[in-house]
């Protein structure tokens, strides 16, 4: 057999990691499926980037995308009470007709949200409905009957974040998508001393990945190890750096611990020179923790050239959902930042010539209850997501509109939670072929998506 540079990868790993070993050991996508994918040596020839905007404590989508016709506003409104949005102030939404949400409804956004309403007009975001972490699809009645297996801890908001990002229910200590969909495709990228994962949110559990380290920037810029640079311990620096020396550690740990600093120092060192060599975007953005976030997201992506990446992946976060309480008064402001800083990213992309190769999605722990607990909503389980870029098939709603009524609703699975109709694992899968990973790498990072009957939700062009 002719000996190739995969062959030889795949005959040095699995003596290393003792065979077949090393995919038990590190799950579904291991050490070996990414060593292998970056002994393809193929540079990919074009940029993309995908950016998560994960909402903490769990978006009110149902108060985010409302119903505003005459039927299915009265069905909304006599589930939510006082915390209904008026039905006169909701701008209207006008999908494609290859794109009308299926329930013979017509729909707006939240008040707050009329940038992200431009947005769907002009056909850059669509809404994708009731997605939700699954094992399977399940019914009303196999819920209730517990014949399908569903994820643990459903309506926890630790463990169904986790699951959000990892889209393993079935395995508590899976690695993030976002980390294994960069073990698979990092070696695309020219510049292997950068890692193509970045996090403004310290160390997201999205990102993490088994061959893959994320890097950690923040809003305002490189974080650096300050005690070299302060107090004039001169002497106290001499010795540091005499500890970082290559070759002078006698103990593995003391060794691993020199790397990991040198590496360290060495990134934010060319991150830091790349952010200024590249400079700022024009594009004006909100001076929100959010805005700021997506800011910095923008200028990395300008100095993508300089830093010689093709693909990168990015971790933003907005918090304040958990709205069991106070809700009129919390989430129009959080709408309103989500929405203007959508907006903003959106532009910069533009600005930077790259709308269509970055594409920006929401996640989140879960959706709210239908239901109302007096002045707040309760922990629930699908939600609607946007997704937003110029590769978007956008203006269009993706997947069913559940019913929100109070009672004899099918989609209920009790309190007024509503099951997912669309698992994350497909949301992942559209987004990670789009991203360019093959079919056989989405299995890899994906097995449970083989227990639904769809593979892409259609919301992202295939070129």
């Amino acid at each position: 057999m002719k000996t190739t540079r995969r062959n030889f990868l795949r005959h040095c790993l699995h003596a290393a990691f003792g065979g077949a070993g090393v995919c038990s050991a590190l799950g579904n996508l291991g050490l070996l499926n990414a060593a292998l994918a970056a002994g393809n040596g193929t540079i990919f020839p074009d940029y993309k980037a995908l950016v998560c905007v994960f909402l903490h404590g769990g978006n009110d989508s149902f108060n985010t995308v409302v119903p505003r016709d005459a039927a299915h506003y009265g069905v909304y409104a006599a589930s939510r009470g006082a915390l209904a949005v008026p039905q006169n102030q909701l701008i209207a939404l006008d999908p494609f007709a290859d794109g009308l949400p299926g329930d013979g409804a017509s729909y707006g956004l939240h008040p707050q949200m009329q940038l992200l309403a431009t947005l769907f007009g002009d056909g850059h975001a669509g809404i994708v409905a009731n997605v939700g972490t699954l094992i399977h699809p399940v019914t009303q009645l196999q819920y209730q009957q517990g014949t399908v297996p569903v994820p643990a801890q459903l309506f926890s908001h630790e463990d169904q974040a986790n699951l959000w990002q990892t889209s393993r229910p079935d395995d508590g200590n899976a690695s993030g998508w976002g980390g294994r969909i960069a073990d698979l495709m990092h070696a695309g990228n020219p510049n292997q001393a950068q890692s193509m994962l970045v996090s403004l949110e310290g160390q997201a559990l999205f990102q993490r990945g088994d061959v893959v380290n994320q890097y950690v920037i923040g809003s305002y810029g490189v974080e650096q190890i300050g005690y070299l640079d302060t107090w004039d311990n001169q002497a106290g620096v001499a010795a540091f750096n005499a500890l970082l020396q290559d070759g002078g550690q006698a103990h593995v740990f003391e060794r691993s611990y020199a790397r990991a600093m040198n590496s360290a120092i060495a990134n934010y060192e060319a991150i830091g020179a790349a952010l200024t060599s590249a400079g700022d975007v024009a594009t004006v953005f909100p001076e929100s923790r959010l805005g700021r976030q997506l800011h910095m997201v923008a200028r990395l992506i300008k100095a993508r050239n300089v830093l010689n990446l093709r693909r990168q992946i990015f971790f933003v976060s907005l918090g304040g959902f958990d709205t069991h309480g106070s809700q009129s008064d919390v989430h129009p402001g959080l709408l309103g930042d989500l929405a203007q800083s959508l907006k903003a990213f959106y532009d910069a992309t533009a600005e930077l010539a790259l709308a269509n190769q970055v594409t920006t999605f929401t996640a989140s722990d879960f959706g709210r209850t239908v239901s109302i607990n007096g002045d707040g909503t309760d922990h629930g389980w699908g939600g609607h997501h946007f997704v937003v870029g110029g590769a978007v098939r956008g203006r269009r709603f993706y997947g069913r509109m559940p019913s929100l009524a109070q009672s004899g609703n099918t989609d209920d699975a009790g309190y007024g939670q509503l099951i997912p109709t669309q698992s994350v694992d497909q949301y992942a899968a559209t987004l990670a072929r789009w991203f360019g990973l093959g079919e056989g790498g989405i299995d890899d990072i994906l097995p449970n998506l083989g227990h639904f009957a769809s593979r892409d939700l259609g919301f992202l062009t295939t070129t």
